[in-house]
């Protein structure tokens, strides 16, 4: 793995403040110099810097700086951490206005299709609308479920709603229409992607968990992949692998926006 800050090899002074555990990100996959949904990453950065400093982030230049990341590296397909936090964070005083820093960290690429077993737990992210760097909570609710035989964890909120997996957004499909989770989640590129592109009818409305036994298959889905959910808890859902291999052929129609 390589880390640039700010355009420039990170060096051990630039991510001691990452340390203080208060900034987002975003993670996509990069093929020939080229991202899938490169806008809708660029705009999530902007939001969430708005939203937690209080700033404007000048997007084009952060995508100067991922393009020569992958220059740097040699990899025209790999996969891109970009994280926006800033040496001059003050948890002491948090609405002083500071710059903020872009990390921009590029390893191998990553292609999930595995298909897997979930178990359902009531668990709501702190401020599910940004991918902010708080992740202890989701990998801690993915090792338990590991430890219970499952593959990953399904969050559902206090109401009984479904709202997203630990990492991935998911859709379920009741042999009529794909139907996506409403309750509050991390909005995701490539859900955004799929709603944009999907050829059948589609909603997206509350899903009780409840109406599970109504459903026969779910896909999930993340920047890195489309895989298909066998089951969620005791719940067969049959279809599933079918409905992912329609999910990535559609996926595999969406544009590719070059980088440079």
């Amino acid at each position: 793995m390589t880390v640039t800050c700010n355009g420039r090899p990170a060096q051990v002074g630039d991510l001691l403040p990452a340390l203080v555990n208060y900034g987002h990100f975003t993670s996509l996959q990069v093929r020939g110099y080229a991202v899938q949904g490169l806008d809708l990453h660029l705009a999530r950065l902007s939001q969430a810097t708005r939203e937690l400093f209080g700033s404007t982030l000048d997007a084009a230049q952060v995508q100067v700086w991922m393009a020569q990341a992958l220059q740097q590296a040699g990899q025209g397909d790999a996969s891109l951490r970009v994280t926006v936090y800033s040496r001059h964070f003050d948890f002491r005083d948090p609405l002083a206005p500071v710059p903020v820093d872009v990390l921009v960290a590029v390893s191998a690429p990553v292609t999930l299709v595995a298909p897997k077993r979930v178990r359902s737990v009531i668990w709501q992210r702190e401020l599910p609308q940004i991918k902010h760097v708080g992740t202890f909570g989701l990998f801690a609710q993915r090792r338990a479920a590991l430890a219970e035989g499952f593959d990953d964890a399904l969050f559902v909120n206090a109401a009984g709603e479904i709202s997203e997996g630990t990492t991935w957004n998911l859709a379920l499909h009741d042999g009529q229409q794909l139907i996506w989770p409403q309750a509050p989640a991390l909005r995701g590129t490539a859900e955004a992607l799929l709603q944009a592109h999907w050829p059948g009818p589609q909603v997206v409305r509350p899903v009780a968990l409840a109406e599970l036994g109504g459903m026969h298959a779910a896909l999930a889905c993340n920047a890195s992949g489309i895989w298909a959910l066998e089951a969620i808890d005791a719940h067969p859902l049959a279809g599933s692998a079918e409905l992912a291999v329609q999910g990535r052929a559609v996926l595999a129609g969406v544009p590719w926006q070059a980088l440079s």
